[in-house]
């Protein structure tokens, strides 16, 4: 097979001597034939024969010369057509070529454009997000500096504009909760009305975003009120992620009514007037460690997935009423300063009353203690009412003091209970769990041991 040419191979132009030189060829080999021909015709022994084989040496000479000279003519007019096809073929890729470099050219042209732009839209954007920021740290500034203001009114004035401020631009929301927390852990003066309703203002544009099915809700912020005075504070149906309490102290009643609670609720050592908690729900870990709630504090129907405790906390009227434990709580240590009640919780994960002290009545009534009960130490100054409880896991009364009545009337025990040297007063009417051991360990105390 012959070679095909590259595409750009140049063309060569056949020299000009190579067609005499051919036809000299070709009149050459005519001559060659037709000498050696006529030789031939020569050796005839006829006179008529060798005319005539002259004669058709002679033809076939011409025949040659003439059939030389056409091959040549072919072999020039296929040169021709070759040369034709070649040159199309160049044609053909210089066109191609030509309308490839126009592409490139026209898409360089169309990139260049298009990057010009979006350069020119960029600009505009940096331009307008930095007109924009310059704008939000105005009104911040702005906001603020009312806020510190000496002037209660002017001091509403900055509240508001920073609410506002943070309602329209969601990336300043984290800074604005921020200054809200940090102001409401700045000291303030006493019996201050004007100050009270600012600081509650504050409380207030918390609160206010932090309703998740509400349009204004801020989603991902949490509050940081360590050591914050608050008055009446009210996060009622509020969602609170990581909730920080600790040491803050809460005039009034603090309502956490039907709020949702995640990560954690930090209430250690607060100090509360009262605290409603009713309804609470999540899966938050609730720290009560050491509070201080000296009017009453209220779980009725909460229902807490995480952990709840509350050891060496001073309680006052406590009511857990329905309440559900899914994890363990504990109370060890603390003070119920009146009467607590825990009728028809539902205590999945285990109770810990560990040196508790009940300075009212106990009511467990129609409790359910679906594990472990321990109430080692515990002291009860009033009556003691687990009547229609459900005890599934142990139960451990070791030590125990009872100074008022007692009583598991209608109880359901899946195990006999611990209680080692428990105290009950000799002149209160008990009913202990069936095959309890009691003996008089003098006039005023009787004494229950474990057999």
């Amino acid at each position: 097979m012959p070679r095909r040419p590259a595409p750009d191979e140049r063309l060569r132009v056949m020299p000009w001597w190579l067609v005499p030189v051919g036809l000299l060829l070709a009149v050459l080999l005519g001559w060659l034939v037709l000498d050696w021909l006529l030789g031939e015709a020569d050796r005839a022994a006829q006179p008529d024969t060798r005319a005539t084989l002259r004669v058709d040496a002679i033809r076939t000479g011409l025949t040659v010369v003439a059939g030389t000279g056409g091959g040549l003519a072919l072999l020039l007019a296929g040169r021709r057509q070759w040369i034709s096809e070649r040159a199309q073929r160049h044609q053909e890729t210089v066109d191609a070529r030509d309308q490839a470099h126009r592409e490139r050219a026209q898409a360089h042209t169309e990139a260049v454009a298009e990057a010009a732009q979006r350069h020119q839209d960029r600009q505009a954007e940096a331009a307008e997000h930095d007109a924009a920021e310059r704008r939000v740290t105005e009104l911040y500034t702005r906001a603020v500096e009312l806020l510190g203001s000496d002037n209660p009114a002017v001091r509403l004035g900055g509240l508001h504009a920073l609410d506002r401020l943070g309602q329209d631009n969601p990336a300043q929301r984290g800074t604005i909760v921020a200054v809200l927390c940090a102001y409401l852990r700045m000291p303030a003066p006493d019996d201050d009305a004007r100050e009270t309703e600012v600081r509650r203002t504050a409380q207030r544009a918390l609160t206010r975003h932090l309703h998740a099915d509400d349009d204004a809700w801020w989603p991902g912020v949490s509050l940081d009120l360590t050591g914050a005075r608050l008055d009446a504070f009210d996060a009622s149906g509020c969602t609170l992620v990581d909730a920080d309490l600790r040491g803050a102290v809460c005039a009034g009643t603090t309502r956490l009514t039907g709020a949702t609670v995640r990560g954690r609720l930090q209430l250690v050592a607060a100090t509360f007037d009262e605290l409603v908690l009713d309804g609470l729900t999540g899966d938050a870990e609730v720290l009560l460690d050491d509070a201080r709630c000296t009017g009453g504090i209220s779980l009725d129907r909460a229902e807490l997935r995480g952990g709840l405790s509350a050891r060496g906390a001073i309680l006052g009227r406590f009511s857990a009423r329905g309440v559900t434990f899914h994890q363990p709580a504990s109370f060890d240590g603390a003070r119920f300063t009146d009467g607590a009640s825990f009728r028809e919780a539902v205590i999945l994960g285990g109770l810990a009353l560990d040196h508790a002290e009940f300075a009212g009545d106990a009511d467990f009534r129609a409790a359910r203690f679906a594990d472990l009960a321990l109430f080692r130490w515990t002291v009860f100054r009033d009556g003691a009412w687990f009547e229609r409880a459900r005890f599934e896991g142990p139960v451990n009364l070791g030590r125990a003091t009872f100074h008022g009545p007692v009583t598991f009337g209608g109880a359901t025990l899946t195990q006999r209970p611990l209680v080692d040297r428990v105290r009950a007063s000799a002149s209160a009417a008990h009913v202990w769990p069936e095959g309890t051991a009691v003996s008089a360990l003098d006039d005023d105390w009787l004494l229950l041991t474990d057999p």
